[in-house]
């Protein structure tokens, strides 16, 4: 998709992508049974986090004194945090952002420009405070633990512009999912259909066979185009994501 594309403009999809292969027959009753689950990262497994809490992590970074209220609007700057990546839509329509490391900290301080109070210091120092709020929900490891006992493979299929393993770390994920896709390592990102195909791949399953689990209707419903079922669940504040639906769903 152009830079310049509309939000609502679909990617194209090859012709034979989204198709149960050939001789796949009928579904049974029910349908085709799940065997693999990709999960989206951020606001699936993963919750942001209080943006409150970010910009006093900053602030503390920065050694500044007192608190941020003393100095700025930190209200109006909180609330710009905690929708930040909605206000780099419309500069990055096309998440060129997580095609490179470089590329996400230029789109973020574009953006970031726009926030009350900002100064760059401050910004350098939310940048690297931000994955360090990213915070496990309640229900993601039990979730990736009991689809795992259930002979049911998983992914982590993601756009970012930088590494997620220290963040999968300390939030005890790593080694509860077998294949991790970042979109600044395979050079393209949601909602293009290349990235769904190549997850669907390492994790050695047809589409027709898979469920993806996602927050966003831009990035992660773009799987359905491919005959891959699609779970959304909006984004969650609160400890418990309502995962357990993606148990009931894999049966």
């Amino acid at each position: 998709m152009p830079p310049d594309a509309p939000l609502d403009t679909p990617p194209d999809i090859p012709p034979d992508i989204g198709s149960p292969p050939s001789g796949a027959g009928t579904p049974p009753s029910g349908g085709w049974p799940i065997t693999g689950v990709i999960f989206d990262f951020h606001s699936t497994l993963v919750s942001g986090g209080d943006p409150h809490g970010w910009l006093v992590d900053a602030w503390q970074r920065l050694e500044r004194p007192g608190v941020p209220a003393d100095a700025l609007d930190a209200a109006g700057l909180a609330g710009f945090l905690d929708r930040i990546w909605e206000h780099a839509r419309p500069l990055d329509p096309a998440n060129t952002r997580d095609l490179s490391p470089e590329l996400h900290r230029e789109v973020f301080d574009t953006t970031i420009v726009s926030a009350p109070g900002y100064d760059a210091d401050l910004a350098d120092a939310l940048y690297a405070a931000m994955p360090g709020r990213w915070a496990a929900y309640d229900d993601a490891g039990a979730t990736l633990d009991t689809l795992r006992t259930r002979g049911v493979r998983t992914a982590i299929l993601s756009n970012v512009g930088f590494d997620l393993r220290p963040v999968l770390d300390r939030n005890g994920l790593a080694g509860r999912f077998d294949v991790l896709v970042m979109s600044y390592e395979v050079g393209v990102a949601k909602p293009r259909p290349e990235i769904f195909a190549r997850t669907l791949g390492l994790l050695g399953v047809e589409a027709h066979e898979a469920l993806m689990v996602g927050d966003s209707w831009h990035d992660d419903a773009a799987a359905a185009a491919l005959g891959i079922r699609t779970l959304i669940l909006p984004r969650t504040d609160g400890p418990v994501h309502g995962l357990d639906i993606v148990l009931r769903l894999v049966g």
